[in-house]
């Protein structure tokens, strides 16, 4: 009887995906020729038909993936939205590079063996009872992504987490371990985005909030790291505990009667690998190295604490970003000789050609769209439809702007999304006469809580790279996370952010009457 619900299950996912396939394009076509968003601008209409088209089928994923992806580079240029050759430089930007780079460091990692060790150490610390695992990986992610990049967090975590979940397999099957892969792959990506949120140099959209808030108000009170930290870190800090009840509910509670790891079996595991080889010890200086290049590139200013980033010491220190690091340091990698093994280095070509180049055209197709959206002023269009909340009351505008971004950025760039809505909340709030602050503060953090699609942010790409999930799994799950997620957003920014920034809802401060052009 289970095996014939789970085929009429997989039967009506296979209809519902090929119905999904087929009517994209004609949603598509009928939002072109028959809405007209802007009556002086097509491009607004003919943007967000592309956007559904794309979402439809990257949800199906009838057609492979990273073609579904090329689709801007098909339809902008015919439908007026941007020319060829601007549309195509958005598929290569410095973020992709920091994907590669950071890709070809974890591959030398698998090749070498070092993520088993860590994995096996890190097993012997936080426990091996399903629970502990996720928790032990959702709280180094977390924590990690607190001061380094989502992307690079993420990229670190991946390879170890895979040897735990292939140890598991060894031991119960791959089919048993299955379902608890899968929570364990979006417990990373989840926890690198709900982990940026706590600092102001935890992920892009932050540190965007806090240039656009500057030029937008130059009078305005400075937004310091110590201030953000203290109103972020408790969203961080609940949005965590949600996430690892929910996933320990969904992938971990049905699954309790498999075979976990056992103790000695990791001790007898790390004798058997004995002591760290050469290439080990010289990867994991690498990985090391690689976190505190990242970590220490830009300035940091804690509070009076002021430290001047390591780009400084070069001439141009704004040509330098993360995906030129990635890439300086994968090339050592390529000419730094193997000592076990003579005539190899530590990585080479072959290795190098399990990168998952369809998700880096998946991504590509991301930027294509954000920029789309911005091209075409379909960002500022869905901006202005808030327009409308004038009188109502502040709370029930937070929810709209906490859920408008959420979803918006599954299908864009996070920072690029942030970066489009923040002006145009600026100029909403002094329109309505409200503390800019009430929309842009939701708006930031939104934009780190999309967790329904691999395109919404780097991590999902990442862990979506490994080829252990479905697209639908991660809706599925995401959907939830969204929801609850702006929920949160909401309460937490008109209770607790007007406290810690002096905000008083039913004051129009006098720094906020004039923005700045």
């Amino acid at each position: 009887m289970e095996e014939t619900s789970q085929s009429v299950m997989k039967l009506r996912v296979e209809l519902w995906r090929k119905i999904l396939f087929v009517i994209a394009p004609f949603i598509a076509f009928y939002i072109i020729f028959f809405t007209n968003l802007d009556s002086q601008n097509p491009a607004v209409s003919n943007t967000l038909a592309v956007a559904v088209w794309m979402a439809l089928w990257w949800v199906s994923e009838i057609v492979p993936l990273a073609i579904t992806s090329l689709l801007p580079i098909a339809l902008f240029p015919l439908l007026g939205i941007m020319n060829g050759k601007a549309v195509s430089s958005t598929y290569f930007n410095h973020v992709i590079f920091l994907f590669i780079g950071g890709f070809l460091v974890a591959l030398a990692i698998q090749k070498w063996n070092l993520h088993k060790r860590i994995a096996i150490k890190i097993l012997q610390i936080v426990g091996v009872s399903p629970g502990k695992i996720l928790f032990g990986f959702m709280f180094a992610t977390a924590f990690l992504s607190m001061w380094i990049s989502n992307t690079a967090t993420t990229m670190m975590m991946v390879p170890i987490l895979i040897s735990i979940i292939v140890k598991l397999e060894e031991l119960n099957g791959r089919k048993k371990v299955k379902h608890f892969a899968i929570g364990l792959l979006l417990a990373t990506a989840y926890s690198a985005s709900v982990g940026g949120i706590a600092t102001l140099v935890g992920t892009p959209p932050n540190l965007a909030f806090s240039s656009i808030y500057k030029l937008s108000f130059p009078a305005a009170p400075d937004i310091t790291f110590a201030s953000w930290f203290i109103f972020a870190l408790p969203i961080t800090v609940i949005l965590f505990i949600i996430l690892y009840l929910y996933l320990y509910f969904v992938f971990v509670k049905k699954d309790e009667d498999w075979k976990a790891i056992d103790k000695n079996m990791l001790n007898q595991d790390m004798k058997e690998m004995g002591k760290m080889s050469y290439e080990e010890r010289v990867l994991g200086i690498v990985f090391v190295l690689l976190a505190l290049l990242w970590f220490f590139r830009s300035d940091l200013d804690i509070g009076s604490f002021h430290l001047r980033g390591w780009a400084n010491l070069f001439p141009y220190p704004k040509y330098l970003n993360d995906g030129t690091v990635a890439i300086i340091m994968a090339i050592f990698l390529f000419i730094i000789p193997s000592k076990s093994k003579k005539n190899e280095y530590l990585m080479d070509w072959k290795a190098a050609e399990d990168i998952p180049w369809e998700i880096i055209l998946l991504f590509g197709g991301g930027f294509a769209l954000a920029a789309g959206f911005k091209e075409s002023g379909l960002s500022s269009w869905f901006g202005q439809q808030l327009i409308w909340l004038k009188g109502v009351h502040p709370i029930i505008i937070i929810l709209s702007i906490s859920l408008l971004v959420t979803f918006l950025t599954e299908l864009t760039s996070n920072t690029a999304t942030v970066q489009t809505f923040l002006p145009i909340l600026a100029g909403l709030a002094v329109s309505i006469e409200t503390n800019p602050l009430l929309f842009m503060l939701p708006a930031t953090i939104a934009g780190s809580m999309a967790f329904m699609l691999p395109v919404a942010t780097p991590p999902n790409a990442i862990v979506f790279g490994t080829r252990r999930l479905r697209i639908a799994q991660m809706a599925k799950t995401g959907l939830f996370l969204n929801l609850v997620g702006a929920v949160v957003l909401t309460l937490f920014v008109y209770y607790f952010g007007t406290y810690i920034f002096h905000i008083d809802p039913a004051v129009f401060p006098e720094w906020a009457k004039e923005i700045s052009h």
